[in-house]
C-alpha cells in the first residue's frame, strides 16, 4: 500500500485532548494536502476524530477551523497552486476559505470506536494506560479487515509490550510527539522488537512530510524524553526536601523552581514543568516506568501528597495553566503551594529573602529566552557558566550539582542504550523541553 492510500482513511483516539487535537490537526493538512494533487482527484481521505465527550468534539471543530485559518494564511502561494483549476477562487481569501472547507470536510468526528475498523492508520493518543490501551488496539485488530498500523502517542509505555499483549504483529510503533505537536518540532520514534520494517520507513516518511526533527529512541520505558525528565524531576524534588529544614517548605519550592530556571538558564522551573505536564501525570508515569528499573525507584512521596490534596497542575483546554505546586495568574507564578497549611503562599511575601539565600547570579547571566534565540548563545553560555564555576555562593553550588546530576541522567541513558548517542539525548532535551544547551556537555 503506498503512503496516500495508508492516509485515505485514517483515525486519531483520543482526538479531542490536547495531543490528539494536535495530532488530528496535523493529519488533517497532510491528507487535505494529498487530496488536492492532481494524481488524487476524486479519491476519498477520511479523517475520523474519535473521543469519549461529545462537548469535547464540538469544541474540537472550531479549535481546527481556527487553526486550518492560521496555517492556509502562511501557504497561500502553494494553495493557488493546489487550486490553479479553479477559475472561481480568484482572491487570497476565496482560497483561503476553500482549503478550510476542503480540510475540515475530511474530518468526522465521532464518539464510537466502531469507525476505526475501516481505518488503514490509527493515531492513539488516549490515557498513559497501558491495559487500557491493548484493549482498544486488540478491539480494533480483531474487528477491522483492514490491517491497520497504530502509531501510539505514548511518552512512557514500552512498544513491545503493547505489541506482544495486544497481538498486533508488528504493525505498531511509538510516535512520540511533543506538546503541543502543532508546534514541537520533537518526535520520538520507537520501535518495538517486532515493529516492521514496513511501518518504520511509513513513521520517517510521515514524520518528514511534517517537517518534524526524528529522534530514535531504544524500547525502554520513559525513552529519552521522560527517561530524563523524570529523573531531574525527582532530583529537584528531593533538593527541595533537603533545603526544607533550612528554610521552610515553600520557601525551598521557590529556590529550587528558581534555581533550575534562572542559573540553569531554562524556559522554566522544575515545579512549573511538573505543573505544566501535570502533577498526577508525572506521578503516573513513574509509576509505569518503574517496574522496569532494576536499581532505581522513581517514585515521590510529595506527589502523593499533592495528588491527595487534589492539587494537580495540568491544562485546561483553552491551554491555559492550572494551578499545582505554584499558583498563576495570566500564566505568571504568584504563589506557591503549601502542603502544610494547604495554602498558597505569595511569592512576593518571601522572594527577596530566598534570592538573598541564593546569592548573585553571573553578571553576564541573561534570561533563557535571551540566549536561547542569541546567535552567540554558546558563548554566551561558556562565559555564563565559567564565572559560575568561580562562585561559592548557594546558589551557585546547587547549581553545579544539579547540572552534574542532569548530565549523569543524560550519560546513562546512553550507557544504558535508551539513546544512541550524546548528541541524541541532548536533542531531546534541546528540541522537546527547549532547554538552551544539553544536559550533556562541559559547561560546570
Amino acid at each position: 500500500m503506498k503512503y496516500e492510500e495508508r492516509l485515505q482513511n485514517v483515525t486519531v483516539l483520543g482526538a479531542a485532548g490536547k495531543m490528539g487535537s494536535g495530532i488530528l490537526l496535523l493529519t488533517a493538512i497532510e491528507m487535505a494536502d494529498l487530496s488536492l494533487r492532481p494524481e488524487n482527484k476524486g479519491k476519498t481521505f477520511v479523517l475520523n476524530a474519535v473521543d469519549v465527550s461529545d462537548e469535547a468534539l464540538h469544541g474540537l471543530m472550531g479549535y481546527l477551523r481556527t487553526q486550518v485559518q492560521k496555517i492556509a494564511e502562511k501557504k497561500a502561494v502553494q494553495l493557488r497552486a493546489f487550486y490553479a483549476d479553479r477559475a472561481d477562487l480568484i482572491e487570497n481569501f476565496d482560497i483561503i476559505d476553500e482549503y478550510i472547507f476542503d480540510v475540515l470536510n475530511i474530518v468526522r468526528p465521532v464518539n464510537a470506536l466502531e469507525v476505526a475498523y475501516n481505518s488503514h492508520l490509527i493515531f492513539e493518543a488516549i490515557k498513559e494506560d497501558p491495559a487500557l490501551k491493548v484493549k482498544i488496539f486488540s478491539q480494533i485488530k480483531n474487528n477491522s479487515k483492514t490491517e491497520p498500523w497504530f502509531f501510539t502517542n505514548t511518552s512512557s509505555i514500552p512498544i513491545t509490550e503493547l505489541d506482544e499483549k495486544a497481538q498486533l504483529d508488528g504493525k505498531v510503533i511509538g510516535f512520540h510527539f511533543y506538546n503541543p505537536p502543532a508546534v514541537q518540532k520533537l518526535v520520538e520514534v520507537i520501535r518495538s522488537k517486532h515493529t516492521t520494517n514496513e511501518v518504520y520507513e511509513f513513521a520517517l516518511q510521515y514524520a518528514k512530510n511534517l517537517r518534524k526533527v526524528v529522534v530514535p529512541s531504544h524500547d525502554f520505558a520513559g525513552f529519552i524524553g521522560n527517561g530524563h525528565f523524570m529523573r531531574d524531576a525527582l532530583y529537584g524534588i528531593k533538593e527541595a526536601q533537603r533545603l526544607e529544614p533550612q528554610m521552610g517548605y515553600v520557601k525551598a519550592i521557590y529556590a529550587i523552581n528558581k534555581l533550575t530556571q534562572d542559573f540553569l538558564i531554562r524556559p522554566m522551573g522544575i515545579f512549573q514543568l511538573v505543573d505544566y505536564v501535570g502533577v498526577e501525570v508525572c506521578s503516573y508515569i513513574m509509576s509505569v516506568m518503574n517496574p522496569y528499573l532494576k536499581n532505581e525507584d522513581l517514585h515521590a512521596d510529595l506527589l502523593d501528597t499533592m495528588i491527595d490534596q487534589k492539587i494537580l497542575g495540568g491544562q485546561f483546554s483553552s491551554g491555559a495553566q492550572k494551578d499545582g505546586f505554584l499558583k498563576y495568574e495570566k500564566g505568571r507564578p504568584v504563589a506557591i503551594w503549601d502542603i502544610y497549611s494547604k495554602t498558597y503562599v505569595n511569592i512576593d511575601s518571601f522572594s527577596a529573602e530566598v534570592d538573598t539565600l541564593l546569592g548573585a547570579m553571573p553578571s553576564k547571566m541573561q534570561a533563557w529566552k535571551s540566549i536561547n534565540f542569541s546567535k552567540s548563545k554558546d558563548a554566551q553560555l561558556a562565559e555564563i557558566f565559567a564565572e559560575l564555576l568561580t562562585m561559592n555562593t548557594l546558589g551557585a553550588e546547587l547549581a553545579k550539582k544539579y547540572n552534574q546530576r542532569s548530565n549523569e541522567i543524560g550519560k546513562a541513558l546512553v550507557n544504558d542504550g535508551v539513546a544512541a548517542s550524546d548528541q541524541d539525548v541532548n536533542t531531546v532535551m534541546l528540541t522537546g523541553f527547549y532547554h538552551a544547551y544539553g544536559p550533556i556537555n562541559n559547561y560546570l
